[in-house]
């Protein structure tokens, strides 16, 4: 247990902080399974148009340190090259 005012406010905070990473995790995972869920469905230009949107999720969720930014550009890559493969 936290001893000192400045130690029990910075648990207070932790626990705060932790509950917003954990809901943009999540807003990632959703992203990504979009993707995903269009790729899977064969349409290459559909597939393209929810990459670009989601794309933009993928970057910010890195930019805030949630994810490290290699781990977004390897989603991305990945992503990008299901969706290149497409027919």
């Amino acid at each position: 247990m936290a001893n000192s005012a400045q130690a029990r406010k910075r648990a207070r905070q932790a626990v705060k902080q932790r509950a917003h990473n954990a809901s943009q995790r999540s807003e990632l995972r959703t992203a990504v399974k979009k993707i995903i869920k269009a790729v899977e469905a064969g349409d290459k230009v559909a597939a393209q148009a929810v990459y670009r949107e989601n794309v933009s999720i993928i970057d910010s969720i890195a930019d805030k340190k949630i994810i490290h930014k290699n781990k977004a550009a390897r989603h991305k890559s990945r992503l990008s090259a299901a969706i290149k493969a497409l027919a």
